[in-house]
C-alpha cells in the first residue's frame, strides 16, 4: 500500500507541475502578443497615448469581467465577497500599483525598442526576489542571492551594449518594473496568505475598476488635452479592441499563474518569453541588437535558469517530505495492528 500511495502522490505532483507549466506557456504567449500589439499601436499606428491605451484595457477588462459574472456560471465566474477593510488594504494598493505599471511600461515603448525593454525586464526576478524577502514571501539564501547577482550583472552588460539608449525610457521601464514587482507580491499575499479564494475573473472583477479609476485621472488631465490638439491622431478601433481583448486574457492568465505558483516563478518563466520577443522584435520591427547585449542577456538567462531549476527541485523535495509525513502515521498504525 505505501508503494502504491507513493506512486499516486508522484503522479499528483507531475500533474500539478504540468498545470503550472501549462499556465506558464499560456502566459508567455499572451504576454508576447500584448507587447507586440501595444508597440505597434503606440509607435506605428498614429496613437502615441499610453494612458489612453491602458485606460481602454482596464475599461474593457472591467466590462468583460462584469458580464461574465452576471452570467452566473458557478465556480469560475463567481465573485468572492470581500470586506471593506480587505478592499482598502488589499485591492486599492494593487490597483494603484497596476495603474503605475501599465502607464510607465507602455510609455517606455515610445522611447525604447522592444528588444531592449525585454532585456531590462529580465531584471524582474531580482526585484521580485528583493520585494518578496521584504514581505516574507521569499527566503534569502546565499545561493539564491548569487543567482540574482548574476542576473543583475547580465542586465548591466546588456544595457551597456544598447545602441538606442534613451534615459527617460529607461527610467520609465525601471519604475514599471518596481511597481509591478510590488504588485505581484501583494497579489500573491492576497490570494495565498490571507486565505482569500478568488478565481481569476473574481480577482479582475475587483481590481480592474479600481485600476481604471486611477488611470482615468491622469488621462483626463494629461492626455485628453493633447489628443484634442493632435491633428495627426488616428484611432484604429479594431486594433484597439484586439489589444484590449488580449490584455483581458493576459490578466486572467497572470492571476491564474500566480494562484498556481508564485509571483517570482512567473517572472522566471518570463525570461523565455523575453528571448522570443527579442527575436520577434528584430524580425518584425528591425530592432538593433548588439553582440554585447546578447552576451549580457545570455548571462542573465543562465542565472535565471539556475534559479528556476533550484526552485523546481525544492518544490519536489517539499512535496516528497509532505507525502512521507502523511504516510508515517499510517505505517505506524499498520505496525501496531500487526503486533
Amino acid at each position: 500500500m505505501p508503494a502504491e500511495t507513493g506512486k499516486t502522490e508522484r503522479r499528483s505532483l507531475q500533474f500539478e507541475l504540468a498545470i503550472q507549466y501549462g499556465c506558464m506557456l499560456l502566459w508567455v504567449t499572451l504576454s508576447a502578443a500584448v507587447i507586440l500589439i501595444n508597440k505597434y499601436v503606440l509607435s506605428f499606428s498614429g496613437f502615441p497615448y499610453p494612458i489612453a491605451l491602458t485606460c481602454s484595457h482596464m475599461l474593457f477588462c472591467s466590462g468583460a469581467a462584469a458580464v461574465l459574472v452576471k452570467m452566473g456560471t458557478p465556480g469560475w465566474f463567481e465573485v468572492t465577497p470581500i470586506s471593506n477593510e480587505t478592499y482598502v488594504k488589499g485591492i486599492i494598493p494593487i490597483g494603484v500599483l497596476f495603474a503605475g505599471t501599465l502607464w510607465a511600461g507602455n510609455a517606455a515603448y515610445l522611447y525604447l525598442s522592444v528588444s531592449f525593454i525585454q532585456m531590462l525586464k529580465a531584471s524582474m526576478p531580482v526585484v521580485v526576489f528583493l520585494v518578496g524577502v521584504m514581505f516574507g514571501t521569499e527566503n534569502l539564501t546565499l545561493i539564491t542571492a548569487l543567482n540574482m547577482i548574476v542576473v543583475g550583472t547580465g542586465i548591466a552588460i546588456a544595457s551597456y551594449g544598447e545602441i538606442l539608449f534613451v534615459p527617460i525610457g529607461v527610467v520609465l521601464q525601471v519604475v514599471s518594473i518596481c511597481t509591478e514587482s510590488i504588485r505581484l507580491t501583494l497579489v500573491q499575499i492576497l490570494l495565498q496568505r490571507r486565505g482569500i479564494k478568488m478565481s481569476p475573473i473574481s480577482t479582475l472583477y475587483h481590481i480592474a475598476p479600481c485600476c481604471f479609476v486611477f488611470l482615468a485621472l491622469p488621462f483626463t488631465y494629461i492626455e485628453i488635452p493633447r489628443m484634442l490638439r493632435d491633428s495627426r491622431l488616428h484611432v484604429n478601433l479594431p486594433l484597439l479592441l484586439l489589444s484590449a481583448f488580449t490584455a483581458f486574457a493576459l490578466n486572467i492568465a497572470v492571476f491564474l499563474l500566480i494562484g498556481k505558483t508564485s509571483a517570482l516563478t512567473m517572472n522566471v518563466a518570463g525570461v523565455c518569453k523575453d528571448w522570443l520577443l527579442i527575436l520577434l522584435s528584430v524580425l518584425l520591427y528591425g530592432s538593433p541588437v548588439t553582440k554585447t547585449q546578447l552576451w549580457g542577456y545570455g548571462l542573465a538567462f543562465l542565472g535565471v535558469c539556475v534559479y528556476n531549476y533550484r526552485k523546481v527541485q525544492a518544490q519536489v523535495k517539499d512535496k516528497q517530505e509532505s507525502v512521507q509525513l502523511e504516510l508515517k502515521p499510517k505505517q505506524l498504525e499498520a505496525q501496531d495492528g500487526r503486533r
